[in-house]
């Protein structure tokens, strides 16, 4: 698998991993099935916002490399998060165990093992499990993440974007599915059609497909995950007292079925901040690491325009000292303008038991540097807790392609008690905030008084009884001051809530507000500080 000598190949890794600054360490350069400590594998912590892509069939062991990763930024002082998909990484949270397998691994490549576990922070989409609870505002959320949740055509996002173009601009806020569907409701009124004069038409066709998908959407419990108080994407960048870095771990439990949806939702995580945090160049550490695992269920059956604001978001970000781990089974399932910026590279063992597995290995041994491996073969007989890792340099060139045995995570390879994680929850400081959903005066009530207050149609002149009599028992009532005088009032205050001055007055305060609201990369809203 090697065709240079072993001392070659230990001075190049030896060389090649050798930083001045810190770093997180991977483990040991393996030569012909031995691990060789004094050719230790690292990446540069300033260069883990460079971004990178942890790969491998499943049991390979990604989830432990992620662990082991996760662990050594939070000592690190950098804030972690990550989705727990299966439950198993919430074991962070926890001392390990001193295992036989543990310290043996622990012996070969080095490393001086000790238990340890990270401060962790439990979150739940919605509330759909036991952390704090992960909503976003649907104004917030916008018409192109909803869009790719939903599954809709090109026609149907165009027709979405244009009604929150609409709520935007009319200052109605949209917090949950009710306040969208309401606004689409209202579009296709008849009180609703002059509104959208001058920004386009909303046929009810499509508004019928979104509608329904929107009553689906709801009727498969998702309409929690939308609401206030919104998450503040800040509040994943604390440190602990101690200076560590809090992991936040996103669980998933109820979430099978809705894969789409949890991809999305970490895409706005993601969107959110890059349009909250400031550049900041080249940085010692990062800001932040975000590992988006199950990566292939956000690029899946994507757009052109989504898979450009992916690549575009990744791009940029990085000046603004957040890295992006994408963890997926072969790099296949990353599109090549996002796989192209991912400069630090882990990839576990993969398998070739039929033609399509042969074709995605072929393809993902042509994505490394030039090496001394034949990768085809090597990458088909790593072991459990083996990988071909490169990583970028401190100057930014590839380092060597190594064969690496990886260290053993010093937390617990398993999931956590849950009286620790009941324990993390309750005494977050967190809950207090987000811990009670919301539903405040919104774009639903807001509609519904606009169609309550809407004055009735005047009646034709040709009806109005032509007889002199019928309008004179009424003086002598309104020179009175009897308990009824209000009444005149309540009409003459509807008749002003009628009047084409007051409406214009409420289109201005409504653009006033609109204006507020800016659209990003993806359509998430930012309002303007």
């Amino acid at each position: 698998m090697v065709k240079d000598e072993p001392s070659d190949i230990v001075a190049e890794v030896t060389s090649g991993y050798a930083f001045s600054g810190a770093a997180l360490e991977l483990g040991a350069l393996v030569v012909d099935g031995t691990a060789r400590p004094e050719a230790a594998v690292r990446i540069p912590l300033s260069m883990v916002n460079r971004h990178g892509l942890v790969a491998g069939a499943t049991g390979t062991g990604k989830t432990k490399t992620l662990q082991l990763m996760a662990e050594q930024l939070s000592a690190a002082g950098v804030p972690v998060l990550a989705a727990d998909i299966k439950g198993d990484l919430s074991g962070i949270a926890q001392p390990g165990e001193p295992a036989e397998k543990t310290l043996s691994r622990a012996a070969e490549v080095g490393q001086q093992w000790t238990a340890a576990g990270v401060p962790v922070e439990l979150l739940a989409l919605g509330g759909e499990g036991e952390g704090i609870p992960l909503r976003a505002t649907m104004t917030s959320f916008g018409p192109t993440l909803l869009a790719k949740v939903l599954d809709l055509s090109e026609v149907q996002e165009s027709s979405l974007g244009l009604v929150f173009h609409f709520a935007d601009k009319a200052g109605l806020p949209m917090l949950d599915l009710k306040d969208l569907r309401a606004v689409i409701q209202y579009l296709t009124s008849d009180e609703g059609k002059a509104e959208l004069e001058g920004l386009g038409a909303l046929s009810k066709a499509t508004a019928g497909v979104i509608l329904r998908e929107l009553i689906a959407f709801d009727d498969q419990g998702a309409g929690k995950f939308f609401g206030e108080p919104e998450f503040d994407t800040a509040d994943l960048l604390r440190v602990a007292p101690d200076g560590r870095g809090i992991v936040s771990l996103l669980e998933l439990p109820r979430l099978a079925d809705r894969p789409r949806l949890f991809s999305t939702f970490l895409m706005w995580l993601l969107a959110d901040l890059f349009h909250d945090l400031p550049e900041v160049g080249d940085v010692d550490k990062p800001k932040l690491v975000f590992f988006f695992d199950e990566a292939h269920l956000l690029f899946d059956d994507a757009s052109d325009a989504f898979l450009e604001a992916i690549a575009q978001t990744v791009r940029l970000i990085r000046s603004k000292g957040v890295g992006v781990f994408f963890v997926t089974q072969t790099p296949k399932d990353v599109p090549a303008e996002v796989l192209s910026q991912l400069g630090n590279r882990v990839q576990h063992a993969l398998r070739a038991f039929t033609p399509e597995d042969a074709k995605a290995l072929k393809a993902t041994a042509s994505t490394f540097p030039h090496s001394s491996y034949d990768l085809e073969e090597l990458l088909t007989q790593l072991g459990i807790g083996e990988a071909v890792v490169t990583v970028l340099s401190e100057r930014g060139a590839p380092s060597p392609v190594a064969w690496t045995r990886l260290r053993a995570p010093q937390s617990r390879m398993a999931p956590a008690d849950p009286a620790v994680l009941t324990a993390a929850v309750q005494g977050s400081p967190l809950l207090s905030k987000y811990g009670e959903q919301v539903d405040r005066d919104s774009a639903y009530e807001r509609l519904a008084a606009k169609l309550r207050q809407a004055p009735a149609p005047a009646a034709p002149a040709d009806q109005l009884d032509p007889t002199p009599e019928a309008p004179a028992p009424r003086k002598p009532r309104r020179r009175t001051t009897t308990p009824r005088a209000p009444k005149p009032e309540r009409s003459t205050a509807e008749q002003v809530l009628g009047s084409p001055e007051f409406r214009q007055m409420a289109r201005s305060a409504a653009a006033v507000v609109g204006r507020e609201i800016a659209r990003s990369i993806f359509g998430t809203a930012r309002r303007r500080r």
